[in-house]
């Protein structure tokens, strides 16, 4: 869904740019806590920081495999509900505004005037969707790694059509032809609810993924554990908490689990995106068919050495996306790591006494 210059004319492509500024701005903020929270395990925030960075990277990845949804139409992951459940709703808006960044600038794929509009569509409304649907449900369902999946399955499957409703919305306000509202509204969410299905099932898959190895990890999953119970004079009372053992550093080390998604990445982005989808994506395929293209600009990155996820001068297709690919993973994880390491290095709390999990926090 990645919007191309041409599409919204330039008032509403700026006013979604200040909108997106302000997200962005409002995360930064945000983000610092989401990096700072722990769950009683030390340097929560030493862990943290490179793992949303890893998030950033592993979207990236999987959104180069378009997968089909209908005759002639596919879609890739939009990843707001996976970056917002795996590692905060703030620090999610930051991990896609870092990969639209770099998929803009690098490989020529969203304009880069329309870069607002895409912040705002496929970040900052698929993460607020998503997550508030996803708090809603693990607040009323059991408190267990299913309800957890189900919960993350669910919001990513709505946050895709509201998406594209608020594409369609912005479209209304600022399209650039005059294709009647109705048809382009009933064509984008028809499609994005296919869509919808693949992100929620890559969402649900990858953090019931983490879950299953490194639940501690997973920030939608923070605070589910069920206190153990008691029977005294016949009532089920909660057993006093247990004080804080020791964690063995293996345990509390990232390590194996940043290795292996990154290697993962790699591997999607530099192999297996070859066997994706050439079918034009739910946006593209609507465009064409209702017209609503008809004014598309080219990029200003089009000559770029890697527009279009290839590698220039190498003529095997193969070997060039492959190329491409792996060069987007590492690009992405080395700036969004900096961006989140940057961010929890200016936490005032960082040059004092390391705040234990018990500790009370400023407002």
């Amino acid at each position: 869904m990645h919007v191309p210059d041409g599409f919204i004319n330039a008032p509403v492509s700026v006013a979604a740019g200040v909108v997106a500024a302000g997200a962005v701005a409002v995360s930064l903020r945000g983000a610092r806590r989401e990096l700072a929270d722990s769950t009683g395990l030390p340097d929560a925030a030493g862990r943290t920081a490179p793992l949303a960075g890893l998030v950033a990277a592993f979207i990236f990845a999987v959104q180069m495999l378009n997968f089909p949804v209908a005759a002639g139409t596919s879609g890739h992951l939009l990843g707001g509900a996976l970056a917002a459940i795996l590692v905060g709703p703030c620090t999610g808006i930051l991990c896609v505004a870092v990969v639209l960044l770099m998929q803009g600038v690098l490989f020529a794929d969203g304009g880069l005037t329309a870069l607002g509009v895409n912040i705002s569509t496929m970040g900052v409304v698929t993460v607020l969707v998503s997550y508030a649907i996803f708090r809603g449900l693990v607040k009323v369902l059991p408190r267990s790694r299913r309800s957890v999946t189900v919960a993350a399955f669910t919001g990513a499957l709505v946050s895709v059509p509201a998406a594209a409703g608020f594409f369609t919305l912005l479209y209304a306000i600022g399209g650039t032809t005059d294709v009647p509202v109705g048809k382009v509204l009933t064509a984008m969410v028809g499609v994005h609810v296919l869509i919808g299905i693949g992100e929620a099932f890559i969402t649900s898959l990858t953090v019931g993924a983490v879950l299953a190895v490194r639940p501690d990890l997973v920030y939608g999953a923070r605070g589910l554990s069920v206190p153990l119970k008691l029977r005294v004079g016949g009532a089920l009372v909660d057993a006093p908490a247990a004080a804080p053992a020791a964690v063995p550093a293996a345990a509390r080390s990232t390590r194996r689990v940043w290795a292996t998604g990154l290697v993962t990445a790699l591997a999607l982005a530099g192999f297996v995106s070859y066997y994706a989808s050439s079918s034009p994506d739910g946006l593209e395929k609507v465009a064409a068919d209702k017209g609503i293209d008809r004014h598309v600009e080219p990029h200003a990155a089009k000559d770029s050495p890697l527009a279009d996820y290839g590698v220039k001068d190498i003529a095997d297709a193969r070997l060039s996306g492959g190329l491409a690919g792996v060069i987007g993973v590492g690009a992405t994880v080395t700036v969004g790591s900096g961006v989140f390491w940057a961010l929890r290095r200016r936490r005032p709390e960082d040059a004092g006494t390391p705040r234990t999990a018990d500790a009370p926090t400023a407002a």
